[in-house]
């Protein structure tokens, strides 16, 4: 099954949608810079919306640390929680309202979803977690009998909705860096889309809100391709046009692994609070996205001759920027070059300039905490993460 992914002539929308689940990651800022830039030069509108969708991760105030750390980068939306927009609200912590019409187009029977209990993990004995169990293995033990949904319906038992992907055959789409991309059905899973406490997951959520907001292009991380055929059938389920994907390398440390808190501070917070100006962050993530254009005046330095290139971004010159046309290599995000990086904008300063910079990241903000908590988790072990 292949279906095309082109959204005509419809004004450019993107949008960026962060979880509030604790400090605003430097990967939002990246991919929210690509999506700022791919706006701004086709005259298109850029997007804030805040998916509140896993509320046992919720963390109170990161809405507000997410506004303060993009705008401090200069990353301003047209359209968001706090700035309106005709595709309102951008914020779901009504969510299960929300997404009330959906769920209902879910319990329809030609349209590819089914309802079952939550799984057990010894129903994929011999796999010690159920995440290893093979796709269609997982397919299998998570649908039930309609005789047997009902009888769990009567005693009450909790219950969620999944995507019911179809047994045989394979979906497509086109991503705009890499061309098609083919996944066979025996390799996707039932996603829940609906959990037992009423609240949609992120996967029907952010297709729902692509939708009703009428986003053109959906640009985010490689690591949604694997989730895209999902987002795709259901897509295809409520009969609605598919945008234009496009799945940018993810940031990554030294070692190419994917950046993570363990081995690079990954907090916008930190930044903010350790010195860095936002022109050199910006200027550098851009640089991770590809982004070259004419250097910005500064003061001479022993380097320049040999490293114009690693300032040659500009926010101001978002015209001449582009998202690539090939598929670029993994960014390594490097912190000694961007100390550097910061460094030469912070020599470029004239003394009262650098007094504003100073004070600017020194005053008191609602996230400084936060920052603090990170600077402690870095000074102890940290645990394997989950996610």
């Amino acid at each position: 099954m292949t279906i095309p992914g082109n959204p005509g002539s419809a004004p450019i929308r993107v949008r960026i949608a962060p979880s509030p689940t604790g400090d605003p990651h430097v990967g939002t800022a990246y991919i929210g810079l690509l999506n700022f830039l791919y706006a701004r030069q086709r005259g298109g509108k850029f997007v804030l919306r805040i998916e509140d969708t896993d509320r046992a991760r919720f963390v109170a105030g990161s809405e507000q640390m997410i506004f303060d750390s993009l705008r401090w980068l200069g990353l301003e939306w047209d359209e968001g929680p706090d700035a309106g927009g005709p595709f309102g609200p951008t914020a779901s912590p009504n969510a299960p309202k929300s997404t009330a019409p959906t769920s209902n187009s879910c319990s329809n029977p030609a349209t590819p979803t089914a309802a079952s209990r939550p799984r057990r993990a010894g129903r994929h004995a011999p796999f010690a977690d159920r995440r290893q169990a093979p796709p269609a293995l997982q397919r299998s033990a998570s649908r039930a009998h309609p005789a047997q949904i009902a009888a769990f319906e009567a005693e009450g038992r909790p219950s969620v909705v999944r995507l019911k992907v179809p047994v045989e055959g394979e979906t497509t789409f086109t991503d705009q860096l890499r061309g098609a991309i083919t996944f066979s059905h025996s390799n996707v899973d039932d996603q829940v889309l609906l959990k037992s406490d009423g609240f949609p997951t992120y996967h029907l959520a952010n297709v729902v809100d692509d939708h009703l907001m009428q986003i053109s292009d959906v640009i985010r991380a490689e690591e949604w391709i694997s989730s895209t055929p999902k987002h795709v059938l259901l897509y295809k389920a409520f009969g609605w046009e598919l945008p234009r994907f496009w799945h940018m390398p993810l940031l990554r440390n030294l070692d190419k692994s994917k950046i993570s808190k363990r081995k690079n501070p990954v907090s916008l917070i930190y930044y903010r609070e350790s010195g860095f100006l936002p022109q050199a962050l910006i200027n550098f993530l851009g640089l991770m996205g590809g982004g070259m254009c004419s250097p910005p005046k500064r003061r001479s330095s022993p380097k320049a001759s040999t490293s114009s290139r690693e300032t040659s971004f500009a926010r101001r010159d978002a015209r001449q920027v582009r998202l690539p046309a090939h598929l670029p290599g993994g960014p390594v995000f490097d912190l000694t070059k961007l100390k550097w990086l910061n460094g030469e904008y912070l020599r470029a300063l004239t003394p009262e300039a650098f007094f504003q910079a100073l004070r600017a990241t020194s005053s008191p903000t609602t996230a400084c905490a936060a920052s603090h908590r990170w600077c402690r988790r870095a000074s102890r072990p940290s645990p394997s993460s989950a996610r």
